[in-house]
């Protein structure tokens, strides 16, 4: 931690050269890891909490496992394990499974993937005339037993944000939603229009996005565009000149549905006269 040859220091010396240690570490916590250095190992007595714990462990470079970690609360710190589990499963399974999907809708010139994972038993047969109409065949299918078991608990869907957090990506949704994978039967309609019924099941899904303008692009700017071209700059000094006597004598028009949206009060006397 303090030494020239480590890849990180997180210390530096002050102007007598000492070493400021354990800056928001509550004494209690601090006390309890001191004995890491005597025995190599961390009896956590009943009334610390396991995360802060974790924090001070990752603050003075201990490494945080069964092998230095001994507490009664179990739970906390199966919990804290499972999190470091969760983290280094979920870059795999990015690289592996999830980014090959997301490069193949970045080159398609998306800027968004929402993907649906299925285990590796299910099927997926719609009807070609009669496909569901939610939208589903804009959704990426991935065939993974091991990463629909992953996704099935909460505390691995936090993990996978913060993940995805880390590697810069936006708009992160993960959690469980219905897709259907097979027609149940057909229902007619009256006039002899035909309603297919699916069969749905609850699949983990995550949707995340990399557009950089996100909020720029979700709506058109309409730009007035001239209908005659301009031959000269003359020409075009005269129609700038033109315009603006028209904008001085008749002035913007009331849009309808401000009109409509406008108090009583504030409505000139000519409204009412249609």
């Amino acid at each position: 931690m303090f030494g020239p040859g480590r890849e990180y220091n997180f210390t530096r010396p002050n102007e007598k050269g000492e070493y400021e240690i354990a800056e928001g570490i509550s004494a209690t916590v601090f006390r309890t890891v001191l004995d890491y250095y005597k025995t190599g190992i961390i009896n956590c007595p009943d009334g610390i909490s396991i995360p802060d714990l974790r924090d001070t462990c990752d603050y003075l470079c201990i490494n945080f496992d069964f092998n230095t970690i001994r507490c009664q609360d179990l739970s906390a710190l199966l919990h804290e394990l499972s999190n470091d589990g969760a983290h280094k499963q979920f870059d795999h399974y990015l690289e592996e499974l999830i980014l090959p999907i997301m490069v193949g809708c970045a080159k398609k010139g998306e800027r968004e993937c929402h993907i649906v994972v299925l285990a590796d038993e299910d099927s997926v047969d719609w009807d070609e005339d009669h496909p569901p109409p939610m939208g589903e065949e804009y959704s990426q299918i991935l065939y993974s037993s091991k990463l629909y078991r992953f996704f099935k608990y909460i505390e691995n869907r936090d993990v996978a944000k913060t993940v995805l957090k880390e590697r810069g990506l936006k708009n992160i949704r993960i959690g469980i939603e219905g897709y259907p994978t097979c027609k149940e039967k057909i229902k007619r309609r009256p006039g002899g229009r035909s309603e297919v019924i699916y069969n749905y099941v609850q699949r983990p899904f995550i949707q995340m996005s990399w557009e950089k303008e996100e909020g720029k692009s979700r709506h058109v700017d309409f730009q007035c565009v001239r209908s005659k071209s301009l031959t000269n700059l003359v020409a075009a000094g005269e129609d700038v000149l033109e315009d603006q006597e028209i904008v001085m004598h008749h002035p913007p028009q009331v849009d309808e549905l401000d009109r409509l949206n406008a108090p009583l009060s504030q409505m000139a006397s000519n409204d009412f006269q249609d």
